[in-house]
């Protein structure tokens, strides 16, 4: 595995140049019982300073999972990035703090205040016209499984065995099961009857139609995802096009699809971009479609981050999160629809009703909130494929970290702190379920 490298401090007449505000140190607080600083980032260095729990430090840069900490006398050490809590910025200034200890090599490392930045709302995500032009231009980044893994192989990274208990795999191909149809109808009759439609008086072809929306096969599902996830990546791109650095594009698509080969799903058209925001979001469509923003990817120190970051996305494609929500909207209308006699039996379901949803939502839904547990798992998947994929777990760790920082009155974070529990929340369970179980692979470098 190549050395990670060092997260480039502004040079000293840069800093010159920033307002008298802008600090370049960050606080935070130890998070362990004991934490050792080393004189460098290597657990083997030499401690120069133990530190006791609570106790308030300054982060002034990273080296890959080592943050480096500044000591009284003007010294300074490194700790691991789980070792200490940052503290969130309170205030906009912080943006521009943290992209000046934080600007990672996977962008330009522009350092740039964003007090005016306003990211994707649903109202841009949902009449955002189609660009085909910049989905095709997206898809044309696309990197195969064995050249995603040659490249992988020659940078050191290693194909690695992990369990993951509740890995969610697609049921076998064929038609709904009874349970699957029964659970369906269940709730096609609850949506009936909160609209006061009395289910007894529904004719037959109205409910084979709730029954064709609600109950369908692993192929027919496996389908809309495909017919949805160009349509909606299409619109967003309609909102944001790509950035134009053809080695950011290829660079996401091969840790990407890297990524996705260690999933329960690697046959999805993995495809993924960086799009031209400075907001810190990333977004998932159904069937592998995975967009994340400049200022995300600007953000991310080293391959293992940018991994973090899809990883997590990848999850969402992986369960469905997406896709269940817009299932469960296209039910309520196919219902509705049902009810007033729109829609007739022998009509075909399986790509209109996804179809009709984009017409009428757009890609709004990349911004409707997910339940906690989809989120927390999200961690933990992304956790597990980064794991697999011989990179440390850590990564997500240190992510989330940095997103810290930028406070809670970031207007690029706004989207994000909106859709996904708090930050700090989200810190707190990978601590409590011991980084998804995989403590083992957490010293990785």
């Amino acid at each position: 595995m190549p050395a990670i490298r060092p997260v480039r401090l502004l040079p000293a007449l840069l800093i010159g140049l920033l307002p008298a505000a802008f600090a370049t140190e960050m606080a935070a607080v130890v998070h362990k019982a004991s934490v050792d600083v080393h004189a460098t980032p290597d657990f083997g260095a030499p401690t120069v300073a133990t530190l006791k729990k609570d106790a308030s430090v300054s982060v002034s840069g990273q080296q890959g999972l080592w943050f480096q900490v500044a000591l009284p006398g003007g010294k300074s050490g490194f700790v691991r990035v789980n070792d200490v809590r940052m503290a969130y910025a309170g205030k906009e200034a912080g943006s521009a703090n943290v992209q000046a200890l934080f600007s990672g090599k996977a962008g330009k490392g522009r350092v740039t205040e964003t007090a005016g930045v306003r990211g994707l709302d649903e109202s841009d995500l949902k009449v955002a016209g189609f660009d085909a032009a910049q989905l095709q231009k997206m898809e044309s980044f696309r990197a195969d499984a064995d050249g995603a893994a040659a490249q992988a192989h020659a940078q050191g990274l290693q194909d690695t065995q992990v369990a993951y208990a509740t890995e969610p795999r697609p049921a076998k191909q064929g038609g709904a099961t009874q349970a699957q149809k029964r659970g369906g109808l269940s709730l096609v009759r609850g949506l009936l009857s909160s609209a006061g439609i009395d289910t007894g008086t529904v004719g037959d072809s109205a409910m084979n139609v709730a029954d064709a929306a609600a109950g369908k096969s692993e192929e027919e599902q496996t389908a809309e995802e495909l017919a949805l996830g160009p349509e909606i990546a299409g619109r967003v791109l309609g909102a944001a096009k790509l950035v134009r650095d053809a080695a950011a594009q290829r660079r996401v698509n091969r840790i990407g699809r890297w990524l996705a080969s260690h999933t329960s799903r690697p046959e999805l058209p993995w495809s993924f971009g960086v799009i031209d925001s400075q907001e810190i979001n990333a977004f998932a469509a159904p069937g592998g479609y995975i967009l994340i923003t400049r200022g995300m990817y600007d953000l991310l120190a080293d391959d293992a981050e940018v991994a973090a970051v899809l990883g997590h996305e990848i999850s969402h494609v992986v369960q469905r999160d997406h896709y269940n929500v817009i299932r469960k909207q296209e039910t309520a209308s196919a219902v509705e629809e049902a009810a007033s006699s729109q829609v007739n039996a022998g009509s075909t379901l399986a790509g209109q009703l996804a179809k009709n949803y984009v017409r009428k939502h757009g890609a709004a839904v990349m911004l409707t909130s997910l339940d906690r547990g989809a989120e927390f798992r999200a961690d933990e998947a992304s956790q597990v494929y980064l794991a697999r994929s011989g990179y440390n777990p850590l990564a997500l760790y240190a992510v989330l970290q940095k997103m810290m920082a930028f406070g809670t009155q970031s207007a690029r974070m706004a989207q994000l702190y909106r859709t996904h529990p708090p930050l700090a929340d989200r810190l707190d369970r990978i601590e409590r379920s011991n980084y998804a179980g995989l403590q083992q692979y957490t010293d990785r470098k």
